[in-house]
């Protein structure tokens, strides 16, 4: 029985079959001998103002291309038989239409899929010999960020990447409009060579399954979706570490199709996303521009797409960890200008142990940063600190230098020792004992205000002076400051920086002779105020040039010409 140009025909079957009560909405395939078609059901009822016994059995087909059908050629499964005898019946003859549909639908789609493939050249590009490039748009959805290296200058990110584009050839008709297929299509079809130009290391996750999607649409719009860790490589001038921004680049394209085959495009204004709630642990993200723009290479011209991901660091760990103890632990230093000076082994430890537990902040601090040619904000830093607490210790060297002479001890030259140990029997503790009674008994004669409370005026030249057991003689006593007003001040720091050991010597010699109590150092008191307010002024004038200092950020920042290859 042949139908020619007709677009309704009845077809029928046996004697069970009566008028047809077909209910479907859009188009299935039929498989015959001669080929595959689209067909359409439309709704006919079977009431009472059904039209005539030919209506009895229709089954409508529609179709632009067939222009005859042969009904043997068409398979049993797509026959359906209504009866008005029993509503039962009725129901059971729609539940066989439904199967019928679906398994036809289901088995047609693999004859469709292979039909597209038969011809199918894998190695062309979908606009391979039209005259224009394929466009490949892409969009990113980013699921986490971090960590950022400062020590390797990359950073690495968990997010789902996308693509999509047009491939004619892959257009269909049906009652579906994309088909969500396996990942095994993705060898059969072709997709475009996309790689990260600052890629280091970067990997599709595959459990359980390799993360990836293929969907196709009816009019051969492809998707492709893969969840990918992408660890890329990200520039950084760490000259105002840790008050600095830094902008990490993604840099993606083609790497074997020119611009004049192959197009990369932001899918939208978009096309770069965060999760909610996301954030990063030592740095704000500030903002992310994207751009597409053209890399010349040695190859020719490449479409490239870049993101920018600037970020500003978080200063409060530094804070705490670094720049508190630091200023606390130079402040601990000038704790030495108000110790006497004659406490020689306390200054001198405390200047070593604050220089020391700086030393081992600096090397803390230094862990995770790569070994740069220049200085950092911290650097700068710590080297101020150091400078302040070794400048301690050089002020306690100069206090020394000057007041040491003052401090009691007996200054004998060799000849005046060896008549002592020849006096004494050769008992050193005894011939420092004898000279200090000597001296002090000397300056009693010639001072009487250094005579002790109890005694009254000074003795007469034919008095007796009180007995050496019966003086106490102080073997450490405080002098006055060790200036010698009849030699410049510029002139005794010169000898104090030559260490000019006569004129020590000159001094502790004057000093000894003097009778009058020292109170503190000119040198300490000057350092009591010229540190704290140096370090304050020096501070201020730091913080001032590296945090308020921001500069903004351009696509130089990052340029593309680092990357070639």
């Amino acid at each position: 029985m042949e139908f020619q140009n007709v677009r309704h025909f009845h077809v029928a079957k046996g004697a069970r079959s009566r008028c047809l009560k077909a209910d479907a909405k859009g188009a299935i395939y039929l498989t015959t001998k001669n080929g595959t078609f689209p067909i359409s059901l439309t709704s006919l009822n079977s009431q009472d103002d059904a039209p005539t016994q030919d209506a009895a059995r229709i089954f409508s087909a529609t179709t632009k291309n067939v222009t005859s059908l042969q009904w043997d050629d068409i398979s049993d499964d797509l026959l359906f038989t209504n009866s008005n005898e029993t509503q039962d019946y009725d129901n059971v003859w729609k539940n066989n239409q439904k199967r019928s549909i679906n398994d036809a639908v289901s088995r047609n789609i693999t004859l469709v899929l292979e039909n597209l493939l038969k011809n199918y050249e894998n190695s062309q590009l979908p606009t391979h010999g039209k005259g224009y490039p394929t466009v490949v748009q892409t969009n990113i959805l980013i699921r986490s960020m971090g960590p950022v290296s400062e020590l390797d200058m990359d950073y690495s990110m968990d997010c789902y990447f996308r693509q999509y584009w047009r491939d004619t050839r892959l257009s269909f008709l049906g009652p579906i409009r994309s088909l969500s297929l396996s990942i095994k299509m993705l060898e059969r079809i072709w997709r475009p060579d996309t790689y990260f130009y600052n890629g280091k290391h970067s990997y599709v996750h595959t459990i359980t399954v390799p993360n990836k999607l293929l969907r196709i649409s009816q009019h051969g719009d492809i998707l492709y979706s893969m969840r990918l860790t992408i660890k890329a490589k990200c520039p950084m001038e760490l000259r105002n570490f840790p008050m600095d921004r830094q902008s990490c680049p993604l840099i993606l394209g083609s790497y074997a199709y020119s611009n004049q085959q192959l197009v990369y495009q932001w899918q939208n204004s978009e096309s770069v996303n965060f999760v909610p709630g996301m954030t990063l642990s030592q740095f704000d993200l500030i903002s992310y521009p994207y751009r597409n723009f053209t890399f010349t290479r040695r190859e020719g011209d490449f479409s490239v797409l870049q993101v920018s991901f600037n970020l500003q660091r978080h200063t409060g760990y530094f804070l705490i960890q670094v720049y508190v103890p630091c200023i606390l632990i130079v402040v601990l230093s000038w704790v030495s200008f108000w110790i006497h000076r004659e406490a020689t082994s306390d200054r001198v430890g405390l200047g070593i142990t604050t220089v020391l537990t700086l030393s081992t902040i600096s090397l803390d601090s230094r862990t995770d940063l790569p070994k740069v040619r220049y200085a950092t904000a911290l650097d700068w830093f710590l080297l101020m600190s150091f400078f302040y607490c070794i400048a301690t210790l050089l002020e306690f060297a100069g206090v020394h230098y000057f007041t040491k002479v003052g401090s009691g001890e007996i200054v004998i030259d060799d000849s005046e020792w060896e008549e002592l140990i020849e006096e004494v029997g050769g008992d050193a503790f005894a011939a420092r004992q004898l000279a200090a009674r000597r001296r002090s008994s000397s300056r009693s004669a010639t001072n009487c205000n250094f005579s002790l409370p109890s005694q009254g005026a000074c003795a007469s030249e034919g008095e007796d002076l009180p007995a050496p057991e019966q003086t106490s003689v102080r073997l450490t006593m405080e002098r006055t400051t060790q200036t010698e007003r009849r030699v410049p001040r510029w002139r005794q720091l010169l000898y104090c920086l030559a260490g000019d050991d006569r004129y020590r010597r000159q001094r502790q010699i004057e000093a000894g002779k003097r009778g009058h109590i020292n109170s503190v150092s000119h040198i300490d008191k000057a350092a009591r105020v010229l540190f704290p307010a140096s370090f304050a002024l020096l501070n201020f004038f730091y913080w001032m040039i590296y945090a308020l200092s921001s500069d903004d950020f351009a696509w130089s920042d990052n340029p593309i010409n680092t990357l070639s290859h």
